[in-house]
Parts: structure tokens; sequence; C-alpha cells
């Protein structure tokens, strides 16, 4: 066994907004199952609001934005929001961005065109150079995509930490290697299949790492993955199918599929999810997509899957395949994946 598949497991979990009795209770029952912390993704809403509210009844659980969508805001508000979250937190913050898709950036958010490289590369040096100089006074950032003169900026109290860690969410090679030429963290999609991530993004990585100079332990590698332990296999499946074509369907994503072999289906998954109705769609994904994307199966089986991911990554997020499932599910999955991995200490 490699020295990376001897470290410590860490496990983070998720959180969305719900109402406060609620996310108190699963916030704090993370904290006590002795995860490393949690995330709240952003699909629509800022992922900032609920990590507050975590924030207010944890002590030491890390909090993560995963992801922040980078285009949904200006750069400045997402500095801003990161520095109030690390003060309310006590420094357990931690910015994840990604670039999400265009028919999100543009088709939801409003978003002007831009390249999501360039765009998510400005943004990250945008909010550095802000949490580095807000306490002294910032000099003007000129960029492509943002720039800004601060001229009147008043004084503001410093934040607790100029050095907040900035994650990059990937899904194909070009934002692996942006994460490991500039980033403190690597987030990788819950779409990754176990091979896509050993055989294809960590030899991109580890290049990336070695011309940008830096050291393996410069940048954490959290992966996503997705998981259905339950002892009725056939149930498992057809419960995550919706979540296959809700991601599956994505027009920007083709590459991704046909590097798996699943072009066409992606391709008839499409006509769904354009429509706005991902779950019409859902029975044409095949069992074997799933089987591909999500651990599956007996809890043994599952574990066993997920195991050979330690050879990449310092922490993983399991997470349910939540398109779809109704309150009951979402719960039976969730206590079966904290039963299969990090039951109460």
């Amino acid at each position: 066994m490699s020295d990376q598949e001897n470290k410590e497991r860490r496990y983070w979990g998720m959180v969305s907004p719900m109402p406060a009795p609620a996310l108190t209770a699963v916030a704090q029952q993370a904290e006590a199952q002795g995860l490393a912390g949690v995330f709240a993704p952003q699909v629509y809403g800022p992922p900032f609001i609920p990590l507050a509210a975590v924030a207010a009844v944890t002590e030491k659980i890390k909090l993560g934005s995963g992801i922040a969508i980078a285009a949904a805001r200006s750069p400045f508000e997402t500095a801003m929001a990161a520095m109030d979250l690390d003060k309310i937190s006590g420094g357990r913050f931690v910015l994840g961005l990604g670039t999400s898709v265009a028919a999100w950036t543009q088709g939801v958010f409003g978003a002007p065109k831009q390249k999501p490289v360039t765009h998510l590369r400005e943004t990250v040096a945008a909010v550095r150079h802000i949490l580095a100089g807000i306490e002294d006074g910032l000099e003007p950032f000129e960029g492509e995509y943002y720039s800004a003169d601060f001229k009147e900026i008043q004084k503001l109290d410093p934040p607790l930490r100029k050095d907040i860690p900035i994650w990059i969410a990937a899904l194909r090679v070009k934002l692996v290697r942006t994460a490991a030429e500039i980033a403190d963290g690597l987030i990788g999609h819950p779409m990754w299949s176990i091979e896509w991530a050993l055989d294809s993004m960590q030899p991109e990585f580890e290049a990336a790492l070695s011309a940008a100079g830096r050291r393996r332990s410069d940048v954490e590698v959290n992966l996503w993955l997705w998981a259905a332990p339950n002892t009725d296999e056939a149930q498992a499946i057809e419960d995550a199918r919706p979540t296959m074509a809700f991601y599956g369907g994505v027009k920007q994503y083709e590459s991704f599929f046909e590097a798996h072999g699943f072009l066409d289906v992606a391709r008839k998954l499409q006509a769904g999810v354009q429509r706005g109705d991902y779950r019409s769609v859902a029975h044409l994904v095949p069992d074997e997509m799933v089987r591909t994307f999500v651990a599956v199966g007996e809890p043994d089986k599952v574990r066993e899957r997920v195991e050979r991911i330690w050879g990449f990554a310092d922490s993983v997020c399991i997470v349910p395949a939540v398109y779809a499932l109704t309150p009951e599910q979402l719960f039976n999955y969730s206590t079966a994946i904290a039963d299969t991995f990090y039951p109460v200490r």
C-alpha cells in the first residue's frame, strides 16, 4: 500500500438549505461523526447561506462551498463572502470555486459570455488580491473580466485569514491542471468514475504539479463520489438513474461521456434536460452507466469500490445520487453512507 493510501481517511459530508432545526441536526451529527468538513453546493442559490447557519451551531468541522459558481457573482462579493464566513466560523472556511456550464452561467444567471477557465483563474487572482490588501487599502485590479479601482472603498476590519484556502472543482483536464497550478485544493466532480480519476485525471494532475514546481502536499485532493449502499442493488440503480440523467443530458459534457462510451445515451438524455424535464428521460439511463458512475449495492461492495480512490485522494465526499430522491430516500441513503464509512465514534 502506498503512502497516499496509508493516510488517515478523512471524509466530508454535504448540507443544503433546509429548516433550521433540521440543518442544525445534520450539521451537529456530521461533527459528532468526526467528518473533516461539510460542503454546501450551488445549483441555484448561493452556498454561503447554509454554511453560515452551520458555522453557528458547530465548533470544529470545516465548511466549504462545494462549489460556488464563479460567474454567478463579482469576485469582490465572493471575496467578501469568504471573509465573512471565515470570521463567523473562526477560520474554518474553504472557498470552493467552479465554472459550471454556459447553460447555467449564461442561461440562468445571465452572466456574459466568457472563457470559463480564464475567468476562473482571474477570479482566484482577484479574490486573493482583495483578501491580501483589504486591511491596508486595495490597489486597482485590472483583468479581462473584472476590473476595479477601489478608489472610494472604506477601511474594513482585517480578515481573520488573508490566505483562505481556494479549491477548484474539475470535470475534465483543463481545470485539473488549473487546480494543480494555482489552487490550494482540487475538487473532483461527483460524476468522475473511479477509472477516470485514477487513470486519466491523476496523471494529468501530477504532471501539472511538477511543471508548476509545486509539491503534492501543496494541494488537497478532495474527490466527490456518488454512492447508493443498498442490499437491493436493482433498487439502488433505479434510484440513481435521475441523477445520471441530470448530468448526462448536459450538452457541454458530451466529450466526458463520450470518453466513457456513453455518447449516444448522453445525446438522448439532452432532449429531456433541454426542455427542463430530466426525469422524463431517466429511464433511458442504462444500468451500466449507473454502475460506472455510482457505487451501488451491498455496503461491503460499495466500500471496496471506494477504497481504490485513496491512492489519489487526501479526502473524500461521498454523497447520495440526490436528484429526484424523496426526503425519506435521501435520509435512508445518507444514513447508509454514514453507517458504511463513518459510523458515530
